[in-house]
C-alpha cells in the first residue's frame, strides 16, 4: 500500500508526504568523519551532561524533495499536533483545487487506500476530497481521535508502517542527511544551539533540494540479482542455484 502511494500517488493527483521526529540529540561531542592514527583511536567523554535533548519534527515531500522541521527540546502531543495542523493546513491550502466527485465515489477513493490491511481506521461519515497522502510511522501519538479527524476533514488520509517497518518512512532517510551535515564533528553545549543549526540546515536543503524515488535503480539491482545466482571469480551467472557435491562426510552420514 505504501509502495503503491509512493509510486502512483503523485499520478493520481494526490500530494504524497511523510512525516518522522528525529533524535533525540543530547548536547555533547558529536564524532563525525575523520582519520586518526593507528592505535591511538578517537575517544569521546564519558561523562553525562544534563543539558536536555532536542527531537527534529520533519514533514518531506519526496517528489520534490522539499522538507519542513521544526526543533523541539520535549514533543508530547500537544506540542506535535499543533505543529503538523499549522505545517499541513498551509501545504494544503497552496495544492490546486479538488475535483468534484460523487459521495459515493469520494468514498470509494479513500477507501482503497486502506485495502488489505487488518485494522482499518473507521472513516469519518462526511468525507472532503481527498487531496494528500501522509505516511508516518505506527506511534499512538499519531492515531488520536482528535488528530485523525482534522486530518479528515482537511482531505488528508494517514497511511501508517507496518510495526518494525519504519524504513518504509522515506523521510528517514533525508533526517540522516541533515543530521550528518547539521551535528555531527563538532561539541554542542546547549539545546538552543542544535536547534537553531538543525533548522538552519533544513533552510540549506530546500535551497537545492533532492527527490526522492522509491526503490530506483538499486532495488532494480537487487530484483535482478534475485533472478540470478553469481558465480564467484568471474562475471558468469546462472539461473538456478548449482547443486553442491556431497562431501566424503556427508555421504557416510547418509549412509
Amino acid at each position: 500500500m505504501i509502495e503503491h502511494a509512493y509510486t502512483v500517488g503523485e499520478q493520481l493527483g494526490l500530494a504524497v508526504w511523510t512525516y518522522d521526529e528525529a533524535g533525540p540529540y543530547q548536547p555533547r561531542p558529536l564524532a563525525g568523519q575523520n582519520w586518526h592514527p593507528y592505535g591511538h583511536p578517537h575517544r569521546q567523554s564519558s561523562h553525562y551532561l544534563r543539558r536536555g535533548t532536542v527531537k527534529l519534527l520533519c514533514l518531506f515531500h519526496p517528489a520534490d524533495g522539499q522538507a519542513q522541521a521544526k526543533g523541539v527540546t520535549r514533543c508530547p502531543n500537544t506540542v506535535l499536533h499543533a505543529w503538523l495542523q499549522e505545517a499541513l493546513g498551509a501545504i494544503v491550502a497552496t495544492l490546486p483545487p479538488a475535483s468534484v466527485v460523487e459521495p459515493e465515489v469520494n468514498r470509494r477513493l479513500w477507501q482503497r487506500w486502506q485495502d488489505g490491511l487488518q485494522v482499518r481506521i473507521t472513516l469519518a461519515e462526511h468525507l472532503p476530497p481527498l487531496r494528500m497522502l501522509l505516511v508516518m510511522d505506527n506511534l499512538a501519538g499519531h492515531k488520536t481521535p482528535a488528530f485523525v479527524l482534522w486530518l479528515f476533514a482537511h482531505g488528508i488520509m494517514p497511511l501508517y508502517t507496518l510495526l518494525g517497518g519504519s524504513w518504509l518512512n522515506m523521510v528517514e532517510s533525508v533526517q540522516r542527511i541533515i543530521k550528518r551535515r547539521a551535528l555531527e564533528g563538532q561539541s554542542w553545549q546547549t539545546t538552543d544551539e542544535m536547534i537553531e543549526i538543525l533548522e538552519a540546515t533544513v533552510r540549506g536543503w530546500n535551497a537545492a533540494p533532492t527527490p526522492f524515488v522509491w526503490g530506483g535503480a538499486r532495488a532494480a539491482r537487487r530484483a535482478r540479482s534475485r533472478e540470478r545466482h553469481r558465480l564467484g571469480g568471474s562475471g558468469a551467472c546462472t539461473f538456478r542455484s548449482v547443486r553442491h557435491r556431497l562431501t566424503l562426510v556427508q555421504q557416510w552420514q547418509r549412509t
